[in-house]
């Protein structure tokens, strides 16, 4: 049989309601008072039901967050930030795997909305924003991660993706490199359309060069494989002479198809650069050059925003500055073997 409050107050021989403040506002018991009832607890093995102290309360002690593709080591560093972030404050994080799903991700956040969580980190699986706009007015808060509003009616800690393309795209035309296939995912999906803007502008500023733009399905490492084993069986004049891949899980791909699967020599014959710059990036069979992006800071950060956020609501205090709610990070490059001179 399980424990109830009243036996605890019964053991301690309190009242109910000291009970329920040494649980939720220990500052207004006297300290011997709250060592009786802890030991009490202890003593009665008591369990807090958490989820009917939720449904009192309105609101829930976590947080949802929905990913692309939570298998991708960047996604995976970025909800460890935003778990760490709301460990440090008592919360606990939710996290949802949409797939690049709209279907799947509007799933998951009717849960979110079910377990009554104080605010949802989402990347978008889509280009529309109206129906995280919606949730927001209907009272859950909203923050993207890696990703921007352009309204903005919601709050969001992203990466400069286009400055990210054109480094990364420079780099190559600094090491000789004219012709470059842009080996990219979806051009639905917002940080590839960036990604490739920033390339382009990158081609433009160098005369000869040359973009070619290859799209696969997805951003993961078959599809990465399958793009490279078509690079490497075009006669040798046809082929680029560098590849930029939207990600790492694509760039660890065409590493494989050139180097293991062709007799192609990275970066000899060509050159090529990822995005991300994941833990494995530097230990590749050609250890990869690739464009960072803070991913643990990101999820942190995102946390951050979405608690500021409440705090203004609770206290009255407005919207916030652009600058509270709108956090951009500068990516940077990373210079590994895969693009030597």
């Amino acid at each position: 049989m399980s424990v109830s409050v009243r036996d605890v107050a019964a053991a301690a021989s309190v009242s109910v309601g000291t009970v329920s403040n040494v649980l939720n506002r220990t500052d207004k018991v006297a300290p011997a008072t709250v060592e009786r009832v802890l030991r009490a607890i202890s003593e009665l093995g008591f369990v807090r039901n958490d989820a009917a102290r939720q449904l009192r309360a309105g609101r829930s002690r976590s947080i949802g967050i929905v990913v692309l593709d939570v298998g991708n080591p960047f996604f995976a560093e970025v909800v460890r930030g935003a778990e760490a972030r709301a460990a440090e404050q008592g919360l606990s994080v939710l996290v949802g795997n949409s797939d690049d799903s709209i279907d799947r991700e509007r799933a998951y956040l009717d849960l979110f909305l079910e377990q009554r969580v104080n605010g949802v980190l989402i990347t978008p699986a889509g280009a529309d924003l109206s129906p995280l706009a919606r949730l927001q007015n209907l009272g859950t808060p909203v923050v993207l991660v890696d990703r921007e509003d352009p309204s903005p009616v919601l709050a969001s800690v992203s990466v400069d993706d286009e400055e990210g393309g054109y480094l990364a795209v420079a780099h190559l035309l600094e090491t000789g490199r004219r012709r470059v296939a842009y080996v990219s995912g979806p051009g639905t999906i917002s940080q590839v359309a960036e990604r490739l803007a920033g390339a382009r502008r990158a081609i433009a500023e160098v005369a000869g060069a040359a973009l070619e733009v290859i799209e696969v399905p997805a951003l993961t490492v078959l599809h990465g494989r399958a793009a490279g084993e078509g690079i490497a069986r075009r006669p040798i004049v046809e082929r680029p002479d560098a590849i930029f891949a939207a990600n790492d899980l694509l760039a660890v791909g065409a590493l494989q198809a050139l180097t293991m699967l062709s007799d192609v020599r990275v970066p000899e014959e060509i050159a090529l650069i990822g995005y991300d710059d994941i833990d494995f990036a530097g230990t590749a069979i050609v250890p990869l050059s690739s464009i960072r992006q803070p991913a643990h800071l990101i999820g942190y950060t995102a946390v951050d925003v979405l608690l500021r956020g409440l705090d203004r609501e609770s206290d009255a205090e407005g919207e916030g500055s652009e600058q509270d709610r709108n956090v951009r990070f500068r990516p940077e490059l990373v210079a590994r073997a895969s693009t030597a001179r």
